[in-house]
């Protein structure tokens, strides 16, 4: 497989990062379903240039074929600033071929002195195995929010 080359999501980029978002939280990879309103809050978010989130899409061959978000915080229990990777899509046919890696590579490189964290479903083995393989380690927690609407 081609290597993907990771960039910051453009504005050509929108409607085709919405239709992944729609796959990606429709999957068994998340517990909630979002929304158009949320998927178009994101995205316009990340070409905003808003200090809290990031947007990159990965593309082979010039198709976009997966796209990752990161969101930026300060943790109290690690004692820094907290890079969260919030989205991590990949297309089914591209799955398996390093992408998801890469990009985690891409940021421990961008965020050397970061404290990365993020969620994932306990039945997404796959992804398990990659986010342990890139060093990760399983924290025990029940994670509980309180949405706006």
């Amino acid at each position: 497989m081609d290597k993907a080359i990771i960039r910051k999501i453009s504005s050509k980029d929108r409607e085709i990062v919405i239709d992944m978002m729609r796959r990606f939280y429709n999957s068994p990879a998340l517990i909630t379903n979002g929304s158009e309103e949320i998927f178009a809050n994101n995205v316009d978010a990340c070409l905003s240039n808003s200090p809290y989130i990031e947007g990159f899409v990965f593309v082979v061959l010039d198709k976009v074929v997966g796209y990752g978000m990161l969101a930026k915080s300060f943790s109290t229990e690690f004692g820094g600033e907290c890079i969260w990777i919030e989205d991590i899509y990949i297309e089914s046919e591209y799955r398996g071929g390093g992408i998801g890696s890469n990009f985690i590579k891409y940021v421990k490189k961008k965020y050397p002195d970061k404290i990365l964290r993020l969620e994932a479903e306990s039945d997404n083995v796959k992804a398990l195995n990659t986010y342990k393989k890139n060093g990760f380690k399983e924290l025990p927690y029940m994670e509980m929010v309180l949405t706006r609407n």
